[in-house]
């Protein structure tokens, strides 16, 4: 591939995190083109610029930490953000009615949902919001961004008031940059659904609540030449050419970097996908040096491998944490995500190269697969090698459904695909040839011991203490003391976090 603008790679990343929150395609799109229109109204130089625009592009990448627990408490992760993102606690009569539609996507639950919301936001909020601030902090640092973009990741939740999340800070404590977003953010989401007055309305309301009341009125000072921003026939286009220069590029080792970032965010969606797309790419690579491709093919098909479940993030994670047998129109969802990944792929020049072998992983030889049912000499070699990748590693991954499956009873059941002729027979043979057995491992990161790297993986995955314990037949007390440790030489303090560690480190999957 030529070399990505990053800028490109950060809205592919913006636009996942649409689809992880509920809301509207490409808002952190027009977020991020309203909060640089705005900072250029507030005359701020090109270093604050970048910031807010880094940070208006970025402000959700924390936003499937507590997928998996969001969606165990309220049925569904996605539809609870986009509910989350608009509750307004600084003004009562307006959360009251907030809190009395929540919970509305179960049917016969909304009441309950919303007491249990209640009841707990005082513990759970701060929790959550800690682990997508770490989640957050981790993922900018690989994404390269400045030490004040990723300052002000950490107060995205926090408002004007005191009254946001983690609420460690309010008033002019809240990052500049932050700030700004806040206000863009707010007018983006009720333009959404009653245009530039509702925005203008918004914003009004929420100054000295949630908003900095002096940006606020900045901002309806400046309303009618800032609100068309948002109304650009492109949005990706008139992102790019906001952008405060110099804009970056990245070549394939750096594209490698942004793309495993990307990966982190969709494996955070549910307890059993945490590494499924980088262990991917592994087997991808391998796969294809096996088979004798070029370099260029390889380092495409790896990309490809990252990203081909940027789609997971749009179906809630109470679908694949769940155990049991999936209804008809949760098998619906789970048949989109490849549609999904299309889509996000394909709007970014940089990265629309990747989208027909990405976005075929679940088609088969014998157009038996899904999202388009293709099959045949539609499919590439690239793409038939990373659907045979992605079936060995999931057979050889825990789901909730099933354990892992060890690499020889994988191999036959590959084997078997391709002689019922959904997989290439070609793809699976290099799949099998590359595999091979994992290398000795001659130390684990920051010096982790044996045990230290069970109990993190588990602990990654949400299990308790004392399941974890069970699990190692040990005590809770030897459990605390080893996760201890991890934290300490991690430098990591929450589930998601440490999650993210292991990601980053190949320590997930086991």
């Amino acid at each position: 591939m030529p070399r990505a603008r990053v800028a490109e790679v950060f809205a592919a990343l913006s636009l996942t995190t649409d689809l992880a929150t509920g809301v509207p395609f490409e808002k952190g799109l027009r977020t991020c083109a309203l909060a640089t229109a705005f900072g250029r109204e507030l005359a701020l130089d090109d270093a604050d610029l970048a910031v807010v625009f880094h940070v208006a592009l970025l402000r959700s990448i924390g936003c499937t930490a507590h997928a998996s627990e969001n969606a165990a408490l309220f049925g569904d992760d996605t539809a609870f953000e986009a509910a989350f993102g608009r509750l307004d606690p600084g003004d009562p009569g307006v959360l009251a009615g907030q809190l009395a539609a929540f919970g509305q996507w179960v049917p016969g639950r909304q009441a309950a949902l919303a007491r249990t919301f209640v009841a707990i936001a005082p513990v759970e909020g701060p929790r959550a919001s800690r682990a997508g601030c770490e989640v957050s902090r981790a993922l900018g640092v690989r994404l390269g961004l400045a030490p004040a973009a990723i300052d002000a990741l950490d107060d995205v939740y926090e408002r004007w008031d005191g009254r946001g999340l983690p609420g460690a800070r309010r008033g002019e404590q809240v990052a500049l940059p932050a700030r700004i977003v806040h206000v863009a953010e707010q007018a983006v989401l009720a333009a959404a659904e009653g245009g530039a007055p509702a925005a203008v309305s918004e914003v009004g309301r929420r100054a000295g609540g949630h908003l900095d009341p002096d940006l606020a009125d900045a901002f309806l000072r400046s309303a009618d030449g800032l609100l068309p921003a948002i109304e650009a026939p492109d949005l990706l286009a008139a992102v790019l050419a906001a952008e405060p220069a110099p804009a970056a590029a990245a070549g394939a080792a750096r594209l490698d970097d942004l793309c495993v970032a990307l990966a982190a965010v969709v494996d955070l969606k549910g307890r059993y996908l945490l590494g499924h797309s980088a262990h991917v790419a592994d087997v991808a690579d391998a796969a294809a040096r096996a088979a004798g491709l070029a370099d260029p093919a390889r380092e495409e098909l790896r990309s490809a491998a990252l990203l081909h479940d940027l789609g997971r993030v749009a179906v809630s994670s109470a679908v694949w944490d769940r155990p049991g047998a999936l209804g008809v129109a949760d098998r619906e969802r789970v048949r989109l995500h490849p549609y999904w990944t299309d889509r996000v792929l394909r709007r970014c020049t940089a990265l629309a190269p990747l989208a027909g072998t990405a976005a075929a992983h679940h088609e088969r030889c014998d157009a038996s697969g899904y999202h388009r049912g293709t099959g045949g000499a539609e499919l590439s070699f690239a793409a038939r090698l990373l659907a045979a990748a992605d079936v060995f590693a999931a057979l050889t991954e825990a789901r909730p459904h099933r354990p892992a499956l060890d690499p020889g009873a994988a191999r036959t059941a590959l084997v078997a695909e391709a002689g019922a002729g959904r997989l290439d027979a070609d793809a699976c043979a290099a799949v099998i040839a590359g595999a091979g057995l994992p290398r000795a491992r001659r130390a684990w990161p920051c010096d982790l011991t044996d045990r230290e790297v069970e109990v993190l993986r588990l602990a990654a995955r949400g299990m308790s203490n004392r399941a974890i314990a069970v699990r190692l037949r040990v005590s809770d007390r030897t459990v605390g003391h080893h996760l201890a440790h991890v934290y300490d030489k991690t430098g990591r303090r929450t589930r998601a976090g440490a999650a993210v560690f292991a990601i980053e480190h190949g320590l997930l999957p086991a």
